[in-house]
C-alpha cells in the first residue's frame, strides 16, 4: 500500500500529526502497537487519578470533555482518545507493532511511504540502570507499578528523582513497613515552577547536537504538582544518595546495608526507535541530530514526542510543525 506518510504511534503526538497531515492534504496510515486507543495511558497505574496528573491538553480540533478528577487516568484519557479517533475518522491499523522501516520508507514490507512521522513514544523502553551485585528480592520498574496494595508490610526502596518516584512514594508510605527514597542527584524542588520555553531550549540544544535527550526532571526539577505535595506530606523529602551496589537482602553503601524486600526503579524511559535502525539516523554521540522535529540525516523523517516535544502540549505543536514541513517538501519534491 502506497501513502504519502506512515505515522507510527497513535498517542497524543501521533494523533496530532495525523490531524494536521490531513489538513495539508497528505494521504496517510497510522500504525499503532496498542490493542485499543489511549497510547501509554492505557498502562498507567489505576491509582493515578486525573487530579494527580500534570495535565492533559486538548487534541487538535476537539476539546476534551469535563472529566471527573477522581477518575483513573488509565480510563479517562483512552476514552477521550477513542472519541477523538471516531470523530476524526482516522485510518488506524492496530494492533501493529512496527518491526522495521527500510530505506525507501518500506514499512514491514506492507506499506511504502514518501515520508515517516514517528510517534512511538517511550513507554515500551523502561530504563533499568545497572548497579553491581545481586538482589534476591523483587525488582520492578515504574512501568509495572499498579498501586500500593501489593507492598503492604514490605520494606521498599524507591529509586529515581522524578515525578514517577514521587507518585509511588505518595502512595506506599504508611502502607509498606518502610519506604526509602534513593536518588542519584540531590532533588531539585522548584516552588515557582519553571519556564517552559527555557526547558524546550535546553532539550533542543542537546538533540540539535546529536545527543540523546535528557530526562525531563533533570531540566525542570521537581515542581509542586499534587503528587509531589502529597509525597512531601509523608516526609519523603528525606532522601538518601544512590547506593553503591546490591546485596541479596537489600542495598548497600560501601558496607552499610539497608534491608529491602522490593526495589522499585522509577528511573525513566528511553525513546523507542529500534524500528528505525535500518535508516541509520544515529549520530556518533548516540542520539539523533534534530532540527525541530526533522531528522537532519533524513529530512523526510520526523520524530514527534521526542526531545523537546516530549510533552502533551509539545506534542501538539510538534505534530503541526512536522505536517507543515512535510507538506512543503513533498509538494516540491524537496528531500533536503
Amino acid at each position: 500500500m502506497d501513502v504519502d506518510v506512515v505515522v507510527i504511534g497513535a498517542g497524543q503526538a501521533g494523533l496530532s500529526a495525523s490531524y494536521f497531515l490531513r489538513r495539508f492534504g497528505l494521504s496517510q496510515v497510522i500504525l499503532d502497537a496498542e490493542e485499543s486507543p489511549g497510547g501509554a495511558w492505557r498502562h498507567r497505574s489505576p491509582t493515578l487519578t486525573m487530579d494527580r496528573v500534570h495535565g492533559i491538553f486538548d487534541l487538535p480540533g476537539m476539546r476534551k470533555p469535563e472529566i471527573d478528577p477522581a477518575r483513573a487516568a488509565a480510563e479517562a484519557v483512552p476514552e477521550y482518545f477513542a472519541s477523538y479517533e471516531a470523530e476524526m475518522g482516522l485510518n488506524i491499523v492496530r494492533p501493529h507493532k512496527v518491526g522495521n522501516v527500510r530505506p525507501g520508507f518500506v514499512v514491514d514490507d506492507k506499506w511504502r511511504a514518501r515520508a515517516i512521522v514517528n510517534a512511538s513514544g517511550t513507554w515500551t523502553r523502561p530504563h533499568w540502570p545497572y548497579y553491581p551485585g545481586r538482589f534476591e528480592g523483587r525488582q520492578l520498574h515504574y512501568a509495572s507499578y499498579r498501586g500500593p496494595g501489593e507492598f503492604a508490610g514490605l520494606n521498599v526502596v524507591v529509586v529515581g528523582g522524578g515525578h514517577s518516584a514521587m507518585h509511588v512514594l505518595s502512595e506506599i508510605v504508611g502502607v509498606s513497613a518502610s519506604a526509602v527514597w534513593v536518588t542519584r542527584r540531590e532533588p531539585d524542588f522548584r516552588p515557582e515552577g519553571f519556564d517552559g520555553r527555557e526547558v524546550v531550549a535546553l532539550v533542543d540544544e542537546r538533540v540539535r547536537a546529536g545527543l540523546p535527550p535528557q530526562s525531563v526532571v533533570s531540566v525542570t526539577g521537581l515542581t509542586y504538582t499534587p503528587v509531589v505535595k502529597k509525597a512531601l506530606e509523608t516526609g519523603v523529602s528525606r532522601r538518601r544518595p544512590m547506593f553503591t551496589h546490591l546485596v541479596p537482602d537489600g542495598v548497600s553503601w560501601d558496607g552499610e546495608v539497608l534491608p529491602a524486600d522490593v526495589i522499585i526503579w522509577a528511573t525513566g524511559f528511553r525513546a523507542d526507535l529500534r524500528h528505525l535502525a535500518p535508516l541509520k539516523l544515529r549520530e556518533p554521540g548516540g542520539g539523533i541530530r534534530m532540527d525541530g522535529t526533522r531528522v537532519v540525516a533524513n529530512p523526510l523523517v520526523h520524530l514527534v514526542g521526542y526531545g523537546p516535544s516530549a510533552s502533551t502540549v509539545g506534542a501538539n505543536r510538534a505534530g503541526r510543525d512536522a505536517a507543515r514541513d512535510l507538506a512543503r517538501r513533498l509538494s516540491s519534491g524537496k528531500a533536503a
